[in-house]
């Protein structure tokens, strides 16, 4: 039975079909679509990124009904500084507003919150509340959520060389020391495993310059739906999806009675 005909049969609890075992530890989502949904509906933008953080709240707490440990979200790129003023601030109004409203909720729920990326441009009260939301949670186990803020994967390996460039000048590590190990522990998402599934909605495909290291073999799925509409069902069909996958890490399955040389051609 194909794929899409087990989603339509089992379309009231897809919970029903997914195997617990093989849930991705790390979930990865780039929330594309916000603006694009409110002007379809003749909305101001704002009403898309309004809808847009209900939408990830209803996520977080599917990402932890389902055993999911880790939560990465792309809410702020660097990039993003393009955008009109008017927009850009109110963004980072919102990023205020929704912190002081739901940390204590997140909380309660046993919930780390983590912001990544680089936050000395943000305003001073922004910067205050997420250090005292990062320092409420601190010492949650429960589930990571990883807000992306002011963020690209670019600019993460950038940072990243240079620090290792200076310790090296500074004699603190030898330059034949430098591996992906010693790389991976100065990222902005050290302690965490690298995602397995990247999920971004509204039907576009690229990663926009997002978790350019860590992506390197996570399975992509790509959603048509903008994030506003997107929920706790489409999740699941991404998860249904991902474990349909055959992850081979660069490797290959072998079939039965598959060779290598076929002795036809051999000389």
């Amino acid at each position: 039975m194909s794929l899409e005909k087990i989603i339509f049969e089992k379309n009231n609890d897809l919970s029903k079909i997914i195997d617990k075992k093989k849930v991705p530890e790390h979930v990865a989502i780039i929330m594309d679509g916000n603006g694009r949904w409110a002007t379809k509906k003749g909305l101001p933008r704002s009403y898309g990124h309004n809808k847009g953080v209900n939408v990830l709240k209803e996520i977080i707490k599917a990402s932890k009904k389902l055993g999911c440990r880790v939560l990465t979200v792309y809410a702020f790129s660097t990039e993003n500084w393009s955008r009109p003023k008017k927009e850009v601030d109110f963004l980072l109004d919102l990023f205020s507003k929704v912190l002081k409203r739901e940390i204590e909720e997140i909380h309660q729920e046993l919930i780390k919150i983590k912001f990544i990326g680089d936050l000395t441009p943000l305003t001073e009260n922004l910067k205050e509340i997420i250090c005292s939301s990062e320092s409420l949670t601190k010492h949650n186990k429960n589930f990571l959520l990883n807000i992306c803020v002011n963020y690209g994967g670019r600019q993460e390996i950038v940072k990243v060389a240079k620090e290792l460039a200076l310790k090296s000048s500074l004699g603190e590590i030898k330059p034949s020391e430098v591996n992906e190990e010693l790389f991976n522990s100065e990222l902005l998402t050290q302690g965490s495993k690298d995602p397995e599934l990247l999920i971004r909605t509204s039907g576009e495909k690229r990663i926009s310059n997002f978790l350019l290291w860590q992506l390197a073999y996570s399975e992509i799925y790509i959603s048509d739906v903008l994030w506003p509409d997107f929920n706790e069902f489409e999740f699941l069909k991404a998860i249904i999806d991902y474990q349909s996958r055959n992850r081979r890490f660069g490797g290959i399955e072998s079939l039965p009675n598959e060779s290598f040389e076929d002795s036809r051609y051999s000389s």
